[in-house]
């Protein structure tokens, strides 16, 4: 079938907004475990377990820059009280309240409503991250149209596998897997042109789970109408609230990389032209950024073998840079080598030691002088938290 149409795109929008609110929901529940946020609480001589203090979590949510006062901070557990991600333990309030009134994840009690919808979505998680973490070459980059793609698959290999890990039991099966994958905006055709079809053409994962949400996203529904960084998916947003003083914060991608090529490609509709950063208020506003490109930090360009020249005014540098929130706080531009074209101060790749100018030599042990931005962005997007670069920085004499 040519072209999904404007209802199914619609419906995939829709069905990938709700998919966004269930992966932050689960970030944060899981990142609440691991701060003992959640526990099990007494009062009146009974026990709720797996439960939070409505009050305790917007001082939590405050302390870690998720929300920048206590009326943002309830606004955003609202949002997950109204999805059903959490709700008051007796179900007595329908509001999320500033009070310490106990509130608990459904999914820690098993009430969470597992609809048609939250079952592909789930079973969509649980595919992408078997692919992630085995060792298959399932997930390649190739060519469809004359145009490069990253990360592919070829359906009909994906039935293949989808048969072999045991996740439907005929082909036909599978084949309705994939066209529910698609409908539910967790898979996408590289050029939006084709449904799922048991063939040769290639798809895409839509989503990457992986991604660190921010929880200021579900209330930002404008900003997803924003394209990524046509320089890096790490850009930083630029705040300037009182036309003086400029601050920076880092933020993570609000999609994967999807293309290789001159142009990029992206499942998002938007009239803006492409960006470097994006400037905007502090807190959200109903104007939209303004958008900019900056010019390139270099002051000239060097190639791969002037870097590894021995003697050559170049010295290796190593970092373990963990993301944080919001990201990891720089901006990669350019290509064969890429460079540090900005630097959060305040984010984990200042913190490491990472500057502008600096030349990507390697991520996470594998070589990317070669490469562009694009496909370095992607490495690190995909990869762990915790990211190893090493990088050439130019002597000083």
């Amino acid at each position: 079938m040519d072209g999904i149409g404007n209802t199914m795109q619609k419906k995939a929008a829709e069905l990938e907004r709700m998919a966004e609110v269930l992966v932050t929901g689960e970030q944060l529940r899981l990142r609440l475990h691991e701060a003992k946020v959640i526990k099990d609480r007494r009062h009146h001589l009974r026990t709720y377990p797996n439960c939070f203090v409505a009050k305790e979590l917007i001082d939590w949510l405050i302390e870690h820059k998720e929300a920048s006062d206590r009326e943002t901070a309830i606004r955003i557990m609202q949002r997950l009280l109204d999805q059903s991600i959490i709700h008051h333990v007796c179900d007595e309030h329908k509001e999320f309240k500033d009070m310490k009134l106990f509130y608990r994840f459904r999914k820690d009690d098993g009430t969470f409503p597992l609809d048609n919808e939250a079952k592909v979505f789930m079973r969509g998680q649980r595919i992408y991250e078997k692919l992630m973490n085995t060792e298959s070459s399932l997930l390649q980059t190739r060519e469809e149209e004359g145009v490069t793609f990253e990360r592919t698959l070829v359906a009909s290999e994906f039935v293949d596998w989808l048969l072999q890990e045991g996740e439907t039991a005929t082909r036909e099966e599978a084949e309705q897997l994939g066209r529910r994958l698609l409908e539910h905006g967790i898979i996408q055709h590289v050029t939006n042109k084709h449904h799922f079809v048991d063939g040769g053409l290639l798809y895409q994962f839509r989503m990457n789970f992986r991604r660190r949400r921010r929880l200021m996203e579900l209330l930002n529904e404008r900003g997803r109408t924003i394209p990524e960084s046509q320089d890096s998916p790490f850009c930083l947003r630029k705040q300037n609230s009182d036309g003086g003083n400029t601050s920076f914060l880092s933020v993570s991608p609000s999609k994967e990389i999807k293309v290789v090529s001159a142009v990029r490609r992206s499942s998002m509709s938007s009239s803006c032209g492409s960006s470097g950063y994006y400037s905007s208020s502090p807190t959200l506003s109903s104007s939209p950024p303004v958008l900019c490109n900056p010019k390139s930090v270099l002051k000239r360009q060097v190639s791969p073998e002037e870097l590894q020249t021995p003697g050559g005014p170049y010295i290796k540098k190593t970092f373990t840079i963990v993301g944080d929130a919001v990201g990891w706080g720089f901006v990669v531009r350019g290509g064969k080598p890429c460079h540090i074209q900005a630097v959060d101060p305040s984010g984990p790749a200042a913190a490491a030691g990472m500057k502008v100018c600096q030349f990507v030599v390697s991520v996470n042990g594998l070589n990317v002088l070669s490469m562009d931005y694009r496909a370095v962005s992607n490495l690190i997007l995909t990869g762990p938290r915790t990211v190893v670069m090493e990088v050439m920085e130019e002597i000083d004499y």
